[in-house]
């Protein structure tokens, strides 16, 4: 049985809180356009660069593996709980990278709620300024920043034991 210093259970906390802010936050934006009575295609906001368009997306990004259907969402938590036990078995990852973990976690659990509840993931931020991008959401953004978070605590770990 592993366990936990006192650290590292800290640690473990603020993964989680950051996980439930995130999902909690994401969870927030997609209700307050869903509640407002907005359907699929509807066009919420609209400028040159960025509109607010709400679609389901039936896969994971550019919709891929949406083939899958049903099957995805179940793929999805078993990645989702693999990664944990990963984790759990690798402690000096978390205490690496709690928050940018955290912020993976909400956002990713937060996305696959959707497609339980929506049969899709609720994405509504389309970027059409000089070429069209995917549509995505907050829990997107929240990923990719999570992973750019990771990417640069890493390089600058490398760096100051270089030095």
């Amino acid at each position: 049985m592993l366990v936990l210093s006192s650290d590292l259970y800290q640690k473990w906390i603020n993964f989680g809180i950051a996980s439930v802010i995130i999902f909690a936050l994401d969870q927030s934006i997609k209700w307050s356009f869903l509640l407002q009575g907005y359907q699929f295609g509807d066009m919420i906001y609209e400028t040159r660069f960025v509109s607010l368009l709400l679609v389901y997306n039936k896969g994971v990004a550019f919709s891929m593996f949406a083939f899958l259907g049903d099957w995805l969402k179940f793929l999805q938590v078993l990645l989702l709980f693999g990664i944990l036990i990963y984790l759990w078995k690798n402690q000096e990852f978390v205490q690496s990278h709690t928050l940018p973990l955290g912020i993976i976690f909400g956002a990713g659990f937060s996305n696959v709620l959707d497609r339980f509840i929506h049969g899709g993931v609720v994405d509504y931020i389309f970027w059409h300024y000089q070429f069209e991008f995917a549509i995505f959401n907050f829990a997107d953004v929240m990923i990719d920043l999570g992973v750019v978070l990771i990417l640069y605590q890493t390089f600058l770990r490398k760096d100051k034991s270089v030095s």
